[in-house]
């Protein structure tokens, strides 16, 4: 991490190190002279919540600044859709039938970052969970171009890595899943959405709240593989009870490969505009 203090005054790091080689004394070992922000127990303390959801703010948002990263293609989908090559050994057919998916996230972002590259490699960097099935096809792409790609990923119950492809500088760790969506979302410059379950779904329908409601500019949106989106979710429905405005209906785009979907992000109209009103409210 980049450390570019000016002050005269001693740092933090010093005073660190300096209290690991104190004299071993009742004193010194009680829970109340450990410097306070080097105190993991004390840092994982109820009271101090507000100040860990500000950490997991800050590291990712200062580590992506020096990187230079400027702006994202986000890519989530299903963590358990395997590759081509090991689609037999999925559990169901469909899932087998899925491993496509993979393939097209992966020369999807093997095509975004190739582009990216061409400018500099700030702009459009792809950005995944980290994780399985299409997250590491994405990753898997983008280092196949030669270019750099985040991964956001999350502790879950079970013993778990990011996958290999990740750029290891720009691979992340989170507590807070609250925290790590907002870092999908704030640099967002398209949204692409592959076949997955709740994770997916959640992410999915969190990102379309912020643009329906003028919460978020609208970017190219695209739900990869429409008869997948079709058959989980009955959009047409979803209008005619009003439950949402027709117009919602136009802030996204399905597509099935990955040619459509630079071609539909060249295309796209309206983009980086943000509702004033929410049609049918």
């Amino acid at each position: 991490m980049k450390d570019d203090r000016r002050h005269p005054l001693r740092h933090s790091s010093q005073d660190r190190e300096a209290a690991s080689h104190i004299p071993d004394t009742p004193q010194t070992r009680a829970p109340s002279y450990a410097l306070a922000f080097a105190d993991e127990d004390f840092l994982c303390r109820e009271e101090l919540r507000p100040v860990r959801l500000q950490l997991e703010l800050l590291k990712p948002e200062m580590l992506m600044n020096e990187a230079g990263i400027a702006s994202t293609i986000v890519l989530f989908g299903g963590a358990r859709i395997p590759s081509p090559a090991n689609k037999d050994s999925a559990r169901t057919q469909t899932l087998s039938d899925l491993s496509a998916y993979y393939a097209e996230a992966q020369t999807f972002a093997r095509i975004m970052t190739e582009r990216s590259l061409k400018t500099g490699g700030t702009e459009d960097v792809i950005v995944t969970g980290g994780g399985p099935g299409v997250m590491e096809a994405g990753n898997r792409g983008a280092q196949e171009a030669g270019g750099k790609s985040i991964g956001l990923n999350i502790v879950l119950p079970h013993e778990q890595a990011p996958n290999e492809y990740v750029t290891p500088d720009l691979c992340f760790n989170f507590h807070y899943f609250a925290i790590r969506k907002m870092h999908f979302l704030m640099r967002a410059s398209a949204v692409c959405v592959f076949p997955g379950g709740f994770g997916t779904l959640d992410e999915m329908f969190e990102a379309l709240t912020l643009i329906q409601t003028g919460r978020m500019a609208r970017v190219p949106f695209l739900l990869f593989g429409k008869e997948f989106w079709e058959k989980i979710i009955n959009w047409d429905a979803l209008a005619d009870a009003g439950t949402i405005s027709a117009d919602d209906l136009e802030l996204f785009r399905f597509v099935d490969t990955a040619e459509e979907a630079v071609a539909a992000i060249e295309s796209w109209e309206g983009k980086g505009e943000k509702r004033g009103v929410i049609p049918g409210r």
